[in-house]
């Protein structure tokens, strides 16, 4: 009887958790995390599908210089069918009649190697990759686009949707993000640099992700944490509408915000831009505070007040002796 009701009751309890778990994993939030961790590491594995495409097609095929990683594709798939070569047709992917006359000219006469059938197939498929990771990436940015527009209006409209989804996907849930204080929200996206500074008393950190907007990074260096702040403080009120109270109050806090930032920008006007290696650094370890040394005097301690380092090994002379052969 006791072991039926053990099993009865275990049975339950996962019932009771899977449950809890579907109703959990049912708002849309936790797809937007995915789907922007998803969009960052595609991205960077573009751009590495970029460089390689670029240097491998350069021994081919050395005077194509295309900044476009989408554009080199395509051009790939075209300088290597001999029956589709033509001007017309690299003009449709370049849209310059005169650097695809050129390119179109130099087809012909290349100083790089010539390909062989394996390697021809071979760089096309991968130019054919390129081009479906750059297919991947648009509706991964159209769901984004779409999804933070819906869950985060307010924090979608004074920053970006993508800015805004990396916000959540640092946070783990709207919830947590909207009761965030401020400062919190200033410094996601910069925990390393923040716990280097905690344990080794290097510069603190002033902005995380959102130094990725251009209001900022653009921003003079002197007044750059004081314009991520006052984004920080309108952005934690603009998520506390998107979770609590439902409404859009973009457009008043964005009204506010770019007024407190021609403040800080007015303020800020004619003060020399402080450089980095005139800003003062922590000792390792810590400033030891006054009146709390060795030696007589107040204090826990007592004694004079003592500077940092005096009295350290580190500062006394080494004392060298020759050595015996």
């Amino acid at each position: 009887m006791e072991g039926r009701d053990f099993r009865g009751m275990r049975a339950k309890m996962l019932k009771d958790v899977r449950a809890s778990i579907k109703s959990e994993y049912a708002n849309e939030e936790y797809a937007l995390i995915q789907s922007i961790n998803a969009y960052d590491e595609t991205s960077k594995s573009y751009n590495l599908v970029f460089e390689r495409l670029t240097e491998w097609y350069g021994i081919y095929f050395p005077e194509v210089k295309i900044p476009n990683p989408e554009s080199l594709a395509r051009l790939v798939a075209v300088l290597n069918d001999k029956e589709a070569l033509s001007k017309d047709a690299i003009n449709e992917i370049i849209n310059d009649p005169d650097k695809s006359e050129s390119i179109f000219n130099k087809a012909s006469a290349s100083m790089g190697r010539s390909m062989n059938e394996g390697e021809r197939s071979a760089i096309l498929a991968f130019a054919k990759m390129s081009m479906d990771m750059a297919s991947a990436m648009d509706g991964l940015d159209t769901y984004i686009k779409a999804t933070a527009e819906k869950l985060m209006p307010n924090a979608t409209f004074l920053t970006d949707d993508k800015i805004a989804a990396e916000l959540l996907a640092k946070a783990g849930s709207l919830e947590r993000l909207a009761t965030m204080p401020a400062s919190t929200i200033q410094l996601l996206g910069a925990e390393k640099a923040l716990f280097k500074h905690i344990k080794f008393g290097s510069k603190p950190p002033k902005y995380g992700i959102l130094f990725k907007m251009a209001e900022i990074s653009n921003a003079p260096r002197n007044c750059r944490g004081k314009i991520a702040r006052a984004y920080a403080t309108k952005i934690s009120i603009g998520l506390k509408g998107d979770f609590f109270t439902k409404k859009f109050i973009g457009e008043e806090l964005k009204k506010n915000l770019q007024s407190t930032i021609e403040k800080i920008k007015k303020a800020s006007e004619g003060k020399p831009e402080r450089r980095s290696n005139e800003r003062p650094t922590r000792p390792l370890g810590g400033y030891r505070r006054p009146g709390r040394g060795y030696g007589s005097g107040g204090g826990m301690g007592g004694g004079a007040r003592r500077q940092w380092g005096d009295g350290n090994r580190g500062d006394r002379k080494p004392q060298w002796k020759k050595r015996q052969f």
